[in-house]
């Protein structure tokens, strides 16, 4: 029977391991998902002529955009490994969160599974009733972290792909990845593990933002920085943050091929962290000191679970102050706009990185 329209509940989305994996164990479906969105367009060049008024063709000459976002809740890291982003299990991490897509890599695969319609996705044993897109050869372009006041803290993926395919079963699904060095398709079929029966007594449901704790460090007590307070009983009272890490690529290409042989990552990459407060107190400070401050400082965003642990732990390491806006008006509290950035150095750089660890020790693509 054909489906009137789809909704969340028929939806699920899963990873792969590699661009060319294929077996159940080399996937794994991503938790808390809010949203999936793809597109894709080809740019085509016009053959005119000389007599004739229309284009006689239009080929294309590079290779397909596809583009892939989507967001889920943040909990315990378990999505971020799953995506390939390094995540200490427990304790500091000591490598960089996004070193896993830094390097000339294939991407990776989505699959994005949509069931009959009325009926949950999850829990259910794949089979050719569900129908399927599959994104391939999926890299990274940019990972945003947000949290606020009244929302439950989210992350944002964007990704860029080479190639998109549909397919109406699910039970085996025709490979959406292509072989960048040739750009021919891979003939292979994937099969995806079952969607999961439930969250489980021992899994995260949500992070909240009561309990979410922002430590700002050298930036306080060294006597430089900011003029806003922001540490200890006097500190701004912190509203929202969003932490951005932009992986921009260029697409390389060659004679003899119809797809990019790699998406390289564009150094140096710079992320960001923007963070929003209501005022309280102010600090003696001079600007004239700041443009001689050029001691670099840590930030670390805690998550808590429910239970007073720890979700997720986030530090941006060696940053500094860009940005310092402040607004007021009638009607509303006095807020300040803080902007902090820094420079991502190599997987194993710990003074200039965004280092990341988590509680989840689930064995991933076993």
């Amino acid at each position: 029977m054909s489906r009137n329209r789809v909704i969340y509940q028929s939806e699920a989305l899963w990873v792969s391991q590699q661009y060319d994996s294929t077996g159940s164990a080399d996937h794994e479906q991503l938790r808390r998902v809010q949203s999936a969105n793809y597109s894709f367009s080809v740019s085509r060049q016009d053959i005119n002529q000389y007599g004739q008024l229309a284009r006689i063709d239009a080929l294309v000459l590079e290779s397909p955009t596809v583009s892939f976002d989507f967001s889920y809740y943040v909990t315990d890291g378990r999505n971020e490994r799953a995506l390939g982003f390094y995540v200490q299990t427990g304790g500091a991490s000591q490598g960089g969160f996004a070193s896993g897509h830094m390097t000339n890599e294939s991407g990776r695969n989505f699959f994005v599974v949509t069931a009959p319609e009325g009926e949950d996705l999850n829990g259910q044993a794949l089979a050719n009733t569900e129908s399927v897109i599959g994104i391939g050869n999926g890299f990274l372009s940019d990972y945003t972290l947000e949290a606020s006041v009244g929302s439950i803290p989210t992350a944002s993926v964007s990704i860029e792909a080479l190639n998109i395919r549909s397919d109406t079963g699910a039970a085996a699904i025709n490979h959406p990845a292509v072989v960048p060095q040739s750009g021919t398709s891979l003939t292979d079929t994937v099969v995806l593990p079952n969607a999961e029966a439930g969250t489980g007594a021992s899994i995260i449901t949500a992070l909240r933002p009561g309990d979410i704790v922002l430590s700002f460090g050298d930036f306080e007590t060294d006597g430089t920085g900011q003029i806003v307070t922001l540490n200890g009983n006097d500190a701004a009272h912190v509203q929202s943050f969003s932490l951005s890490l932009p992986l921009a690529r260029t697409a390389l290409e060659k004679l003899g091929s119809r797809f990019a042989y790699a998406r390289s990552v564009d150094f140096p990459v710079t992320a960001s962290l923007s963070v929003n407060a209501i005022v309280n107190e102010i600090d003696e400070k001079n600007l004239v000191d700041l443009l001689d401050d050029e001691k670099e400082r840590n930030i670390s965003m805690t998550l808590k679970d429910p239970d007073g642990g720890t979700g997720l732990i986030v530090t941006l390491q060696g940053c500094v102050l860009q940005d310092e806006s402040y607004s007021s008006a009638i009607g509303s509290n006095k807020s300040v706009d803080l902007t902090f950035t820094a420079q991502i150095g190599g997987p194993n750089d710990s003074a200039h990185n965004v280092l990341v660890s988590g509680s989840n020790s689930d064995a991933l693509f076993a």
